[in-house]
């Protein structure tokens, strides 16, 4: 997670540098919004200038220590509800806590929510899915329970180090992941950040958010088509495409 997280985030910037050194592409002028899930919303606000390459790989690789430092291996766990809805993943966490940590992680798309806590009360969760007629309960191989209560150490740990790191305005507001909603003010950046590491992850609001102002293509940088995917679940309308590799980068090119 540790070595992870800031690899990733630089693959998307390097993306990016190649959309604006080889096309012309100016974010500000291009973009309504940017916008990550998890770890990806730093991408997004080191696209968007809000904090230099360097201080968002610094924080990722903290961000990556602490989480993993939070909870000891095999202590939580994480789980995908495939044909759930919000509401009746939230019934399920509920009705599995049982005094322990057991809540809503992601929601990701429409059916597919991620629930996260104690390793027991995840395990629970997969046995009171299947018998509510879930589809599917899969059990994700993470080392840790992300976005949920049990996180609060890595919380703690990045509020000490955004103490050290000047943020900035974006270019372009950043869709927040704890609020689904646009955020521009540097205070209001650091603390929904903060905030994130517990919190539960609205990626479908902010797509449906970003689509209700006007945004009719998203386009994913980096790693992989995950966004890209979830984009096509939550509203087939909005066009979705991923630049990863030179010809995606010509694609999109033509798009802009």
């Amino acid at each position: 997670t540790e070595n992870a997280q800031p690899a990733l985030m630089a693959l998307s910037i390097a993306v990016l540098r190649v959309l604006e050194t080889e096309g012309g592409i100016d974010l500000s002028k291009s973009c309504a919004f940017v916008a990550g899930h998890s770890l990806g919303e730093y991408s997004a606000l080191a696209a968007a200038r809000t904090f230099g390459l360097a201080d968002t790989a610094r924080l990722l690789k903290i961000r990556g220590q602490a989480m993993q430092k939070a909870v000891p291996v095999g202590v939580g766990g994480m789980a995908a509800l495939l044909g759930a809805d919000m509401e009746v993943a939230q019934e399920i966490a509920d009705a599995a806590a049982q005094g322990e940590v057991c809540s809503t992680a992601n929601d990701n798309a429409p059916g597919q929510i991620v629930l996260s806590g104690a390793m027991t009360a995840i395990d629970r969760a997969i046995e009171i899915a299947a018998e509510k007629g879930i589809k599917r309960c899969i059990k994700l191989p993470v080392s840790a329970p992300f976005h949920c209560a049990m996180m609060a150490p890595a919380a703690d740990v990045m509020e000490k180090s955004f103490g050290d790191v000047d943020l900035v305005r974006p270019l372009v507001p950043v869709m927040a992941n704890v609020t689904a909603a646009p955020a521009e003010n540097p205070d209001d950046i650091r603390r929904l950040l903060i905030e994130q590491v517990t919190a539960l992850v609205r990626w479908r609001e902010s797509v449906l958010a970003m689509r209700d102002a006007g945004v009719d293509t998203l386009v994913e940088l980096g790693a992989g088509k995950v966004l890209t995917g979830l984009t096509k679940r939550i509203d087939r309308e909005i066009t979705s495409m991923n630049v990863e590799t030179p010809a995606d980068v010509e694609a999109v090119l033509k798009t802009f």
